[in-house]
């Protein structure tokens, strides 16, 4: 029996569905953990997280088994055991689980028993859930192992120290939502360690996969609830803990204690870490998008810029005869602060072409939004034009306001790849803005100081597509637009509730019904960062048909 451990915590990036990539990645963590006696890797981190129905292919879950014997192989050299999540088939049954690999070979398997099955998770679907596990033995020592949500629920915790376990390890793919740092240390995981009177172990991955993104932000607590450890937000990071056995049980000795970032620099980092992770991933060169001189495509350029460094941004103004020379300053200014590349291509010959081929055809009709519309759609297939001829993906630049109640184009400006700004209502986007020009989050690759001219942030929003245009000629202004849509999107709540919060009733009625009509837009959208509780993709499937109307 030993009373001393040393523990390595590896929060680390993945890839999905690179097996073989994935577990070259931790043996190399190993060999930096050094002298420790286990290294600890997030959950399913040989596979990737989520990898969705890739685990349900008989061939993906045989080559998972055939890295995890390698990855056991590999202890036998005497260094440190690993703890590694994975995908486990037993009895015809597919699990998700974690593996003790010590001495060459796998000394235990434990499965998760708690399947969350709501938001952004549909585990239940995928795998079988595991019975109450047991503590793992390892060097005389009892460890309890809860799997992500085994530890957000007490029952786990409670029946592991039941059964002896002397400290808990929980391995956890943990999206970031804003907030949810805190509220997993302070709510959560302090609870676990109340209920039980053991030491606990939170460790989580970092980087993006498609929606999602991970903050990290693990952290190690004693039994008395004091933090001991808290690993840095956003970044790969190893941290070292050291445990001794006293009287009182096992204890983590001091260490470096990480601040988290606040409101609303969390949410930015989101946003660059998810863009990054997914062009990278994807091996795009770089990006390309439509610079209108708005703030939404301003804010989009600076996160890439941020992402990827600026020489991989390629910004393109797409003017009309509705243009405004103050608008194309602005993005011209923008880009030059930025220090991207921006390029000038006018759309009027192609408006003036749609207009003479769609002459006869719309003879009697008068001018209506088909004809904004088509604007918007030409400056979509120029930008995929580009895009297809150079290689960058284009970003869309819509926020979750305009997508909320279908003031995007389909086929125009929600052509693109990827959207930064998928999950953010409109204030969310001026507060960010505001926030980067005298901010920027340390692992950033653009330039320091302000990034979006003033005149920007300021001026009055509007998409230019007919004359001395404003967003707020058809919509409530944004700071109530915005509180409207939150409590009907995050808060769920119907348009008596929202009424009674004080908004007008038939601004209220009138705005679920654009909600509810866009639904068939949002389906064909491009996949954006997650960052609320609610986001238009893996959080809230809705029907595109859809006759309730919570007004009635």
């Amino acid at each position: 029996m030993t009373n001393q451990l040393n523990i390595a915590m590896a929060q680390l990036n993945q890839r999905v569905g690179d097996l073989a990539g994935n577990a070259a990645a931790m043996l190399e963590w190993r060999v930096k953990a050094g002298p420790a006696d286990l290294i600890v890797f997030p959950e399913q981190q040989l596979i990737g997280y989520p990898a969705e129905d890739l685990v349900l292919k008989p061939a993906f879950a045989a080559r998972a088994a055939e890295q995890l014997a390698k990855l056991a192989a590999a202890t036998a050299d005497g260094g440190p055991a690993m703890l590694v999540g994975s995908i486990f088939v037993d009895d015809g049954a597919l699990y998700n689980g974690i593996a003790l690999l010590d001495g060459g070979r796998i000394a235990a398997v434990r499965y998760k028993h708690e399947l969350p099955n709501y938001g952004t998770f549909d585990e239940k679907r995928i795998f079988a859930a595991g019975p109450l596990p047991e503590p793992v033995e390892f060097r005389g020592v009892r460890l309890g192992a809860p799997i992500c949500e085994d530890g957000w629920l007490a029952p786990v915790s409670l029946h592991l120290k039941e059964r002896g376990a002397e400290l808990l390890i929980s391995t956890n793919g943990s999206p970031y939502e804003i907030d949810k740092d805190d509220r997993r240390l302070e709510e959560v995981f302090a609870a676990r360690v109340r209920e039980t009177g053991l030491p606990l172990m939170f460790l989580n991955r970092v980087g993006g996969q498609d929606e999602l993104v991970f903050d990290g932000s693990s952290f190690v607590l004693n039994a008395d609830g004091a933090v001991a450890h808290r690993l840095p937000d956003w970044e790969e990071h190893l941290r070292m803990t050291h445990w001794h056995r006293s009287a009182g049980g096992w204890e983590c000795a001091d260490g470096p204690k990480a601040l988290w970032e606040e409101h609303p620099a969390d949410i930015y980092s989101a946003m660059v870490v998810g863009l990054r992770d997914y062009v990278d991933t994807n091996r795009f060169p770089g990006v390309v998008l439509g610079m209108s001189g708005g703030i939404d495509s301003a804010l989009c350029a600076a996160i890439a810029a941020d992402a990827l460094g600026p020489d991989r941004v390629w910004c393109v103004m797409l003017p009309s005869r509705y243009t405004s020379q103050s608008s194309l300053h602005d993005a011209a200014e923008c880009a030059a602060m930025i220090g991207c590349k921006i390029d000038t291509i006018p759309i009027s010959p192609a408006v003036e072409a749609f207009d003479d081929m769609l002459s006869d055809s719309f003879a009697d009709r008068d001018v209506d939004i088909t004809e904004e519309n088509i604007q918007s759609r030409i400056r979509g297939l120029t930008l995929m034009a580009l895009s297809n001829k150079f290689g960058h993906m284009l970003l869309t630049t819509g926020n979750k306001s305009e997508m909320s109640v279908g003031y995007a184009t389909i086929y125009g400006d929600m052509a693109g790849g990827y959207n930064p700004l998928k999950d953010a209502y409109k204030m969310t986007v001026f507060a960010i803005s505001k926030w980067r020009n005298g901010h920027k989050p340390r692992f950033a690759l653009g330039r320091d100081g302000p990034v979006i001219p003033d005149n920007i942030i300021t001026k009055p929003p509007s998409a230019e597509l007919r004359p001395d245009q404003k967003d707020s000629d058809s919509l409530p202004d944004y700071p109530i637009l915005d509180k409207m849509l939150h409590a009907l999107v995050e808060e769920e709540r119907s348009v008596d509730e929202v009424v009674a919060l004080g908004f007008d009733r038939d601004a209220v009625t009138r705005i679920e019904r654009l909600l509810y009509l866009a639904e068939y837009k949002r389906r064909q959208a491009p996949p954006g960062v997650k960052l609320g509780t609610r986001n238009f993709g893996r959080d809230r499937r809705y029907p595109i048909t859809n006759a309730f109307r919570s007004g009635g």
